[in-house]
């Protein structure tokens, strides 16, 4: 009797093993069949989990690729970018640093009090995306250590939210426009830092729905929306 080969060890024809669990019948998604899954995204053939399968499959494709740019991009922003200058000095009479050192690019995103702040290579579409996503996260550095932030409580976790979503740039109404098809005029601004803030909490392990997210913003909103520091206003 022949020795079977395990399904999920690439054939000698060099073809790509399925990811685990993907059935292409089902999610439409087939590694070895580009164009397939071009089409079936576009008609609407791809099951969300497929489509996971997809994106996942790319990211790691061009890890490197995207790594290296957003990289060059980062080092741009610390030499020219006036709010990320601003933040970092800022940053740095508080006895922090953050510098493009600690300022590390991967396929993840975020600040944390020991690492520094983590990019997520793969999610940044161009320059000013990745100088928005620096403002957010620099200001979250400046809060933990002006006001040192127990990032485990629900609100002050809000507070530093909605100031980072206010003051760094990602709810200018351009932004809003151009990239996610905002085209409300009154607002804009407001209910844009609201949602984020809520989403964000929302993903707390803490929180238990997006009932007690919006609580906790809305107990929080009038003073941390109205806070500017260390800027001035709201400038981006």
């Amino acid at each position: 009797m022949a020795d079977s080969k395990p399904s999920n060890l690439p054939s000698s024809e060099g073809s790509i093993p399925q990811p685990p669990g993907n059935d292409p019948a089902v999610t439409g998604y087939d590694p070895n069949n580009k164009w397939t899954n071009y089409f079936n995204i576009l008609l609407g053939r791809m099951t969300p989990a497929g489509q996971d399968e997809f994106r996942e499959a790319a990211y790691i494709k061009n890890e490197e690729r995207d790594i290296a740019r957003v990289e060059e991009w980062r080092d741009w922003c610390f030499n020219y970018s006036p709010t990320v200058i601003f933040m970092k000095k800022n940053i740095e009479a508080l006895n922090g640093d953050l510098n493009a050192k600690n300022v590390r690019c991967r396929r993840w995103r975020g600040f944390n009090p020991e690492a520094g702040i983590l990019i997520c290579a793969n999610e940044m579409r161009d320059r000013k995306h990745l100088e928005d996503t620096l403002a957010h996260e620099m200001v979250h550095a400046w809060d933990h250590l002006r006001w040192k932030v127990d990032w485990d409580d629900l609100r002050h976790a809000a507070c530093s939210e909605i100031r980072a979503s206010s003051l760094s740039g990602e709810c200018r109404w351009t932004r809003e426009f151009f990239t996610r098809g905002n085209w409300t005029l009154t607002q804009q601004h407001q209910n844009c830092v609201r949602k984020r803030a809520v989403q964000s909490v929302m993903n707390r392990p803490s929180c238990k729905d997006d009932v007690q997210a919006v609580k906790v913003v809305n107990e929080v909103w009038d003073s941390c929306f109205a806070d500017t520091r260390p800027f001035d206003d709201i400038y981006r």
